[in-house]
C-alpha cells in the first residue's frame, strides 16, 4: 500500500467529509489533537470566516480543537456549530469555569450557483463530518467542501470548470508538512513548472478550449457576471513541528505563495482566499522556519494541483462543468 500522501499523514489529525445527498455541496472537518497551535492568513477581499480573530498571535486562546471548511457561502458557517456540539459531547474545549468551549475556526466557499442555492451545509452537516472523521487517507476531488467547487469564472460562471479538494504532503529532516485545499478560484489553475493551464475559463459553454484568463484580461476582454465573494480558495496547512502562534501565523502566510504559484489571478476582490495553519508538535522537533516556509508553499501548490487532477466533471440539467480529466 502506498504511503498516505494527504493531510492525515500528520500524526493526530483526523479528517471527515459530509456530502449533501440533495446537491453538490458539503463540508470538511479537521479534528485536532489536544495542544494544537493554529494560525490563519486571509488574502482574498471577500472572505467568509468564523473565529479567525482568536488565532491572532496577540490574543490569549492558545489552542484549537478543529478547523471547518465548508460550502454554502456564509450560510455554511453554521456547520461549525455542529462541530462545536460534537466536540462538547466529547468533553473537549477550553475550560471556562464549569464548561468547556471548543474552538473551531472556519472558512467557506461560495457554491450556491451549483444546484439549488437553498441547500447548504448546516449544523447537522458539521456533526456528520465529525462522526466520519478518521486518520485514513483523505478522499479527494468532488467531496466535502469541494463538492460544488468550480474554477475559471472571471468571464462568467457559465464558462467555468470543476474544482475540488486536494491534498499533498512532504517529510524533510524529521518534520512533516501537509496541506488540504478546497479550490473554488475565480482564476485559472496552472502547472507552476510548465505554466500550462490545467483548468479555467473556457471560450464557450460547449467548448473544452481554454482562453487563458490573464492573457485575455491584458488584451482588454471585460469581466462578466461575477459577484463579489462568489469564489474563494480555502485550506489547512499542518505540521508535526513544535510552533508558537506567531510561527503558525507565518506558516499560513507562506502557504499563500503556493496559491500564487498555481492560481492566476489569485487573491482578487471577488475571492475570499483563506489558509489556516496547524502545528501539533507531535514530532517534538522545534521549528526551522526557513524549511517549514518552503515546505508550506510547496505542499499548498501541490494540493491545488491535486484538487484539479482529482475532480470529475459535473452536469446538472443543461449546466456543465468539465474537469481537467476531460482535457486529456
Amino acid at each position: 500500500m502506498p504511503p498516505n500522501s494527504t493531510l492525515t499523514r500528520v500524526q493526530g489529525l483526523l479528517v471527515g467529509h459530509h456530502n449533501s445527498d440533495q446537491k453538490p455541496t458539503g463540508c470538511t472537518v479537521v479534528l485536532c489533537p489536544d495542544g494544537t497551535v493554529a494560525g490563519v492568513d486571509v488574502r482574498g477581499a471577500a472572505p467568509g470566516t468564523r473565529e479567525t480573530d482568536v488565532l491572532s498571535p496577540q490574543n490569549s486562546v492558545p489552542h484549537v480543537h478543529a478547523i471547518l471548511l465548508s460550502g454554502g457561502s456564509a450560510f455554511g458557517l453554521d456547520a461549525a456549530s455542529g462541530v462545536m456540539k460534537w466536540l462538547a459531547q466529547q468533553g473537549r474545549g477550553i475550560s471556562v469555569g464549569a464548561v468547556r468551549v471548543p474552538i473551531v475556526p472556519a472558512a467557506v466557499i461560495f457554491d450556491l450557483g451549483v444546484g439549488d442555492p437553498q441547500i447548504r451545509p448546516d449544523a447537522a452537516a458539521g456533526w456528520s463530518a465529525c462522526e466520519k472523521a478518521t486518520n485514513a487517507p483523505v478522499a479527494l476531488g468532488n467531496v466535502g467542501a469541494g463538492a460544488g467547487a468550480t474554477v475559471g469564472k472571471v468571464f462568467g460562471p457559465h464558462l467555468s470548470m470543476k474544482g475540488g479538494i486536494g491534498s499533498a504532503v512532504l517529510t524533510v529532516a524529521g518534520v512533516t508538512v501537509a496541506a488540504l485545499v478546497v479550490v473554488n478560484a475565480l482564476g485559472d489553475v496552472v502547472d507552476p513548472k510548465s505554466g500550462r493551464i490545467l483548468a479555467g475559463a473556457r471560450i464557450s459553454e460547449t467548448s473544452l478550449q481554454l482562453q487563458d484568463t490573464v492573457a485575455s484580461q491584458i488584451q482588454g476582454m471585460p469581466t462578466s457576471g461575477v459577484a463579489a465573494g462568489s469564489n474563494t480558495t480555502i485550506g489547512v496547512i499542518a505540521t508535526d513541528a513544535v510552533l508558537t502562534k506567531t510561527q503558525a501565523h507565518r506558516l499560513a502566510q507562506m502557504g499563500h505563495n503556493g496559491l500564487a504559484q498555481t492560481i492566476r489571478p489569485v487573491h482578487t476582490p471577488w475571492d475570499g482566499d483563506t489558509l489556516f495553519a496547524l502545528a501539533t508538535g507531535s514530532s517534538g522537533v522545534c521549528a526551522d522556519m526557513m524549511l517549514l516556509s518552503t515546505l508550506a508553499a510547496e505542499v499548498t501548490a501541490r494540493a491545488v494541483i491535486s484538487a484539479i487532477e482529482s475532480a470529475t466533471a459535473l452536469r446538472l440539467g443543461s449546466a456543465w462543468w468539465p474537469s481537467a480529466k476531460d482535457l486529456t
